[in-house]
Parts: C-alpha cells; structure tokens; sequence
C-alpha cells in the first residue's frame, strides 16, 4: 500500500484541485437562487420599507460572497447566456482630419484622406501607415509635406518622420482614450461580468452579458465623453446638510414605527404608510416645530451621550445619525497645513459643524444605499440646490487584519456648473517632476481656454477643482497660483499608471476620434437557454457513447480509461474557471473533440499493450511497453493538434478563440490523463496485487 500512495494522490489531487476551482460556480447558483426567495419575499412584503429591509439584509449576507463567487467563477459567452455583442471601430481618418491646421486643407490632401478611408474598409493595416502609403504617391510628387498640413506644439521644423510617429501616438491615444471611456461607461451601466478588448489596430469589441436594449446601449457606446472642470465644495454648508438628512431619516423612522405600533393597537386595519406619506408627515411635523432638533432636543451639554458606556454611545450615535455612519468624514480646518487632516470626526448636530474642508470617503458596497438616500427627492431638498455628489473613479484598496481587500472611494459635494469643459486641451502629458521624480501631469489649452482658465484659477487659489468625466472624478488638485498661459501641471497620482490614466481622461475632452458600430448582434436569453440545453446534451451523448465503447471494446481496461477522460472534462473546466475562461458553444465542441482525442491516446497504448501480450509479455512487462511504445505517436498528434489551435486563438476571433482556448487545455490535460493517471490505475492494481486484467480479448493474462 505504501507504494500506491504516491499514485493515489497523482489521482486524488487533480480531483481535489478541480472541485475547489469549480465551487465558486456551484455557490453562485447556489446564492442566486436563494436571492430569487428573497426578491419573492419582498414583492410579498407589506410595504415599501419592508420589502427594502429585505433586500437589505440579503445584501448583507450574502452580497460579498455572491460577488467574489461570481469573479472565481467559470462564466457563460453570450451564446450560453445571451445579451448584446457589439464591435466598435474608432475613426482614425476623421482624427488625421481633426488634426490637421485648418487653413492648409486643400483638394491634395482631402485626395489623400478620401483614398485613405476607402482603402481602409477593405484593409485591417495600420491606418497611419495607409495614409502615409497615400501621401507619397498622391502628395509627395506635388511637392506637397506633411509639416505643410500638421503642426504640433508650433514646431515648424519638427522631421516628417517625427509628424508620423506623433500621428501614430494620437491615433495609439485615441483608441485608449476609446476603451477607458467604454469601460467607465459599462461598468456604471451595471453590466455583469463585460468583456471589453481591443482587436487589431481600430476595433473593439464588446460582449455584454444580459443587455437587450439595443437602442440605449448603442447611445451609450456612441455618446461623446463630456470632460468637466467643476470646484469642489466640501464645506461645512455640505456637511451640515448630511446632518439634516440624518434628522430627517431618524424622525421618519420614528414615525414608521409609531404607525407599526397603532396597527397593533387598533382592531381596524390600517394601510401600510408608504415613503412618500411618511416624508409628507415629517414635513408636516416640521411645520409645526416639533423637529426642530436644534432648539427641542440639543442638550446644554455638548454631549448628549454623556455618562453612557461606549457600547451604548456608539449604537445610540448610530441610530441618530443613520446616513453620516455610512461613510468616514474627515476635517481640515481653516489654517491648518494641507496634510493636517483631523481623521474620521464626527458631530452631533447641523449646528455643531464647525468652518473648514472636509473630506468624504466610503466603501464600494455602501455606496448603492448611499446613493438610493441621496436620490430621493425630500432628501435632495435638504442639500444645497447648486451641488451635485459625485464619487471618485479610483478607489483606495486597503486590507483588514484577515487580509481581505476592501475598495475605499472618495466622493464629492461639486457645484453643478462646470467652469470649464474639455473642448478648451489641445494635450496633455504623463512625466516625472524633474525635482521630486513624482508622477505628473502637464496640460495644455486653446488660447480661449488659457484666458478663462487664468480667470478661475486666480478666483480659486487654495481651493480645489475636480476633472470630471462622465460624472466621475478622476482628480481633485488643489490651485497653488493663478495660471496663465494654460499650461498647468497636476500633481498629487500615486504612480505612472494613474498619471498616465488622468492624461488619457484629459485628452478625450480634445481629441474626439469618433466611434462606429460595424457590427451587433443581439442574443436573446431563451435562445442562450436553448443553446445550452443542447450543447450539454451533444456533451453528454458524446460522452456516453464513447465511454460505452472503452467499456465494451476494452473491458476492464477500458473502465481505466473512462475513468481517466471524466477526470479530463473537470479539469478542462475547473482550469477555465481559475484563468476565467468564457464557455462558448463553441468551447463545449473543443470538450467534445478532447474527449475524442483523450480516447485516442488510450486507444493506441491499449493496441502497443495487446501487441506486445500477443507476443508473450507479461502484464506488468506489456502495460510498461504499450504506454512508452505509444509516447512519441500521441505526442506527434497532440503537438501538431496544439499548433493548429495557437493559430486558431492568435488570428481568430471570438467564437473560433472560444474554441481554440478549449482545446489548448484539452490537449494538456489529456497528455496529463492519458500518460500519467491512465498508468497510475495500472501500477495500484499491480501494487494491490491484481494479478490478471481484461483488455477486450477473449482470454485472460496472468501476471
């Protein structure tokens, strides 16, 4: 028995390593269908608050784990699932065009970009590279340059090989100003699990699991990016407006539960109190000034938990202040130093707030509650009429004493009229700061934009500006100087990929290279639904007959080999499920045609190993010879096998990569299988001391 350890757990383990992978995918369905009860459960409940509390608590059981299950688990292509594949090619020409000085367009060059445009809908070549191809068989013999039509930065004596490599970098921009913008907007549109991928030099494609609104994701995807430059304005007027909203949510609670307890007092039914009754009864009570908490209920002391224990005063805290727990609040007052903040302060009343900034920050799966309170329209009243919140697009990771990442974002009180729009940035450039080798970020303006900017800057000195886009904040840095001349320097990124980050948000205000679908595909759910049934089924028919075969062709050895290929398909998909493979239609063919190959490379040891008990071996002796005999003729078939799949993924696409991904892993986990598992089946018999085995032929053979 000692001996079989060894091969024991070259079987157990791979088993052992599959289902762990494999669980996550097993809990999602597990949880996803206890949140369907939950939902039932709140479309039965009494009232709206009821039927939040629900939703609520659901959230806060399970919501984490369904969210790191669904990141580990093996996920569906849109063929399996459905939803909305779209590719979108970014229009490099109209950029060329954008690009060049406006009063040196002339017939010679719109020849140029004609033929360019045309050129490039029958070719997936570099665009730069076609336009350059045009321009010396079109321009350059008319003596025409391309320093005749570009201009960059005023330098008139910049090389043609150096205008080329700057129109290639724009273009190189413009595709990852396109996918930054996508990505953003996908991910705000709450689409689970995109995938968002840049093919070839122009295109990009995009599969969106459980989209069927054709019409508004394709205004999504087309709809200019608006970059903003707004002040920020967390002040104590913002702060003591959070106040207000705690008074306001406590005092509705309060009457929630007086309703609660009159129904139970009352033999008469009483209609459930919905939201909008309970905020017309606060307002009510407000008008009478019995809210007024600032006069009715603040104590003389200035703290009104005074005496308490701890415990006691942090749960009474949270109970009066119901929306300021939500997130950390942290003060810097008037004179203080920059970095001088006074951490997670907090108050009692809207009175108490005292003058100075303040700086908001919270957890990504607080943020969805945060946001349902500050959207409601009582609750929006008390805030300050010109402001608008707005969260951060970068979040802080930090780690618990486990070990476990949480994402911290910061989020903004900004005036709602921008001070400035994107249209005013010529460019923008990620660099060192050659005195503390910190990551910056230089911009540059029109002249227009200069002069306003130089206005705003001198008005705002000591104060911060918030670059803003497509409602999220990518940077908030504070004004040191009045800046003229529109060239200013941001500070302040934690590395070169966010300075590189906040230079690509820059530019997609000022360089617009326009966004084309060129193809679309809707996939409904019922048709996914259909599409898996019968790939399953295809799956398992496939299976079964095969795996009849071995049994009835190879008897008892052929069970081995079944044995084997079962523990193949786990591992193909529990592989899938640790890289986050997509499973495709097509992927479920590259399982069927691996089993196929899996039975193939068992199929020629189980003929070497018949050949050489023919000749008179014994069965250690044979099975020993049939798996070396066979090496060489199942790795030639599985080698070539595997070149032909690295083709399919590198110069195919979508589905044919599905495939092709599949039977990469196939081909490895079958030379696993078939080499080392099928064998190790052999050596435990040989170990246990089996001492005769069926290969399918009519007699026995004694070891």
């Amino acid at each position: 028995m000692k001996k079989s350890i060894g091969k024991i757990l070259l079987i157990v383990l791979p088993i052992v390593f599959a289902i762990i992978l494999l669980y996550p995918t097993y809990r999602v369905s597990e949880i996803e269908s206890t949140k369907e009860k939950y939902i039932q459960q709140a479309k039965n409940a009494k009232s709206p608050e009821d039927s939040l509390q629900i939703l609520e608590r659901f959230e806060k059981e399970y919501g984490k784990e369904l969210l790191e299950a669904k990141t580990r688990r093996i996920k569906l292509g849109l063929d399996l699932r459905g939803g909305m594949y779209v590719t979108l090619e970014v229009d490099i020409v109209k950029m060329l065009e954008d690009l060049v000085q406006k009063d040196a367009i002339d017939d010679i060059f719109m020849q140029v970009l004609e033929k360019t445009k045309n050129d490039a809908k029958n070719s997936n070549d570099d665009i730069i590279d076609i336009f350059n191809k045009n321009f010396e068989e079109i321009a350059r013999p008319k003596r025409k340059f391309l320093s005749d039509y570009y201009d960059f930065g005023g330098d008139a004596l910049l090389s043609e090989e150096r205008i080329l490599e700057k129109l290639r970098e724009n273009a190189d921009e413009a595709i990852e100003q396109v996918l930054q913008v996508i990505r953003q907007r996908v991910d705000k549109y709450g689409i689970s699990e995109p995938t968002v991928q840049k093919v070839g030099g122009r295109r990009i494609i995009l599969e969106l699991p459980g989209v069927t609104n054709e019409a508004e994701m394709k205004q999504l995807l087309q709809t200019t990016a608006r970059l903003e430059f707004k002040l920020v304005r967390n002040d104590e007027n913002l702060l003591a407006a959070f106040y207000k909203i705690d008074e306001f949510l406590k005092k509705e609670k309060e009457i929630a539960k007086s309703n609660e307890i009159s129904k139970v007092d009352t033999s008469q039914k009483v209609a459930p109190t919905s939201g909008k009754e309970l905020s017309q009864n606060v307002d009510t009570l407000q008008a009478q000034g019995s809210t007024d908490t600032t006069k009715a209920t603040e104590p003389d002391t200035a703290d009104p938990y005074a005496g308490m224990a701890q415990e006691e005063k942090s749960r009474r805290y949270i109970e009066d202040h119901p929306f300021t727990t939500l997130f950390i609040t942290n003060y810097l007052p008037p004179d203080a130093e920059r970095g001088q903040w006074q951490r997670d302060v907090r108050f009692y009343y809207a009175s108490q707030v005292p003058k100075g900034e303040y700086d908001f920050q919270i957890f990504e799966d607080v943020w969805k509650k945060f946001e349902e309170i500050i959207n409601r329209k009582e609750v929006r009243a008390l805030l300050p009429y010109d402001i608008e919140i707005l969260r951060g697009a970068k979040p802080e990771i930090i780690k618990d004493q486990t070990g476990k990442e949480f994402k911290l974002y910061n989020f903004f009180g900004l005036k709602k009229d921008p001070e400035l729009t994107g249209e005013v940035i010529v460019d923008a450039i990620a660099t060192y700061d050659p005195q503390t080798n910190q990551p910056i970020v230089t911009m540059a303006m029109t002249s227009e934009g200069a002069d306003r900017w130089a206005k705003i800057t001198g008005a705002n000195i000591k104060k911060r500006i918030a670059i803003v886009l497509d409602n999220l904040v990518y940077s908030a840095p504070v004004v040191q100087d009045k800046i003229i001349g529109g060239h200013s320097q941001i500070t302040g990124m934690s590395s070169p990929e966010e300075a590189k980050l906040l230079k690509i948000v820059l530019k997609a205000g000022a360089l617009k290279a326009p966004v084309q679908i060129v193809e679309e595909r809707i996939i409904g759910p019922s048709l996914g639904e259909d599409s898996i049934q019968k790939g399953i089924r295809s799956l398992i028919l496939a299976g079964i007959l095969v795996l009849l075969f071995m049994m009835v062709y190879y008897s008892t050895a052929g069970l081995f080999a079944n044995v084997a290929v079962l523990i193949n398909i786990t591992l193909i998909v529990s592989i899938m499920a640790a890289f986050q493979g997509t499973l495709t239609l097509p992927g479920i063919a590259g399982i069927i045609l691996t089993i196929g190959m899996a039975v193939d490379a068992n199929i020629l040891i189980y003929e070497r190993v018949r050949e050489e008990l023919a000749k008179g071996r014994s069965y250690r002796s044979a099975v020993d010879e049939g798996f070396t005999k066979a090496l060489s003729a199942i790795l030639d078939s599985n080698i070539t096998t595997f070149l032909t799949a690295i083709i399919l993924y590198f110069f195919g696409a979508g589905p044919i990569q599905g495939f092709a991904m599949t039977l990469m892993i196939g081909i490895i986990t079958t030379l696993f299988t078939a080499l080392l598992i099928s064998k190790a089946f052999f050596q435990i018999s040989f170990n246990l001391g089996v001492t005769s085995l069926s290969f399918g032929q009519p007699k026995t053979v004694v070891s």
